[in-house]
């Protein structure tokens, strides 16, 4: 599989970046239950992501055949570069976090985001070294899946912010952060992402469920020398059935001077 059917790990000067995030629930379909990782890979083929951010993926669970998800999906899909963060453990197995990249990724790292008694959260981060012409531009990936109270989502949210890895970042520095944010109301936004300097990719695009989507719980920020070029949700018929999330994607350019398309998103494709 090609990007944007284009060449594997090639220039992005002449186009924008893809970024893909996907709670793909196991690869258990969000309502026959079933569970078929090739329902996943066709999901995220038509997608097209240069950079993938994953949630809910399997490593030697029984109930998707002991398979160690990550590597399936990266070897399916051709993405020569991938990390997988381990958070739940079960009697057999865990799930995670997981990214699969078009780029190189480097200087991976762990921020923990466990609240006291709730389920174990991290957020897992990257570096991917994007080429543009004859150099290349650094780009720093978080990919999150915080919890389900908004107690809980507020905290983990800014220990994000507050976290080394984005005090030493240049705010000119492109930023990507992402994930299933599980912010039923759309509120992380306003209350920490704009103070912080990030703006919204994906402006209250319902992906949950994914059969009739009712909530926006996936979302994409940004911050630094990236544009929007347009967002939407993944709502093919397979993309109903495969998980019970919706894949949200998002175009960014990567370098303000390079960015012919002012920002739009929807739910459309």
């Amino acid at each position: 599989m090609t990007p944007h059917g284009g060449k594997k790990d090639a220039t992005v000067a002449t186009r924008p970046i893809r970024v893909v995030t996907y709670n793909i629930h196991k690869g258990l379909g969000g309502v026959d239950r079933r569970y078929r990782l090739d329902r996943i890979v066709e999901v995220l083929a038509h997608c097209g992501g240069d950079v993938v951010l994953l949630q809910e993926v399997d490593d030697g669970v029984p109930r998707s055949r002991h398979e160690r998800q990550v590597d399936l999906l990266a070897e399916a899909l051709e993405y020569r570069h991938h990390l997988y963060q381990p958070n739940v453990r079960l009697k057999e197995g865990r799930y995670g976090n997981a990214i699969l990249s078009r780029f190189p990724l480097e200087d991976t790292s762990h921020l923990e985001l466990t609240i006291p008694l709730k389920k174990r959260r991290r957020a897992l981060v990257a570096h991917a070294r994007v080429p543009i012409d004859h150099h290349q531009r650094t780009l720093l990936i978080i990919n999150a899946h915080l919890g389900l109270a908004g107690f809980e989502r507020r905290m983990q949210m800014r220990r994000i912010l507050e976290s080394r890895v984005i005090r030493r970042t240049r705010r000119t520095t492109p930023i990507v952060l992402g994930g299933d944010m599980n912010d039923v109301w759309a509120t992380l936004g306003d209350r920490l992402m704009r103070p912080a300097g990030f703006q919204t990719a994906s402006w209250r695009i319902r992906t949950f469920p994914a059969a009739y989507p009712l909530r926006p719980l996936d979302w994409i920020f940004f911050r630094g020398d990236l544009a929007l070029r347009h967002s939407f949700a993944t709502r093919t018929r397979l993309a109903r059935q495969a998980s019970d999330h919706l894949p949200l994607v998002s175009d960014l350019w990567i370098g303000l001077d390079s960015s012919p398309f002012a920002g739009t998103a929807d739910a459309r494709r």
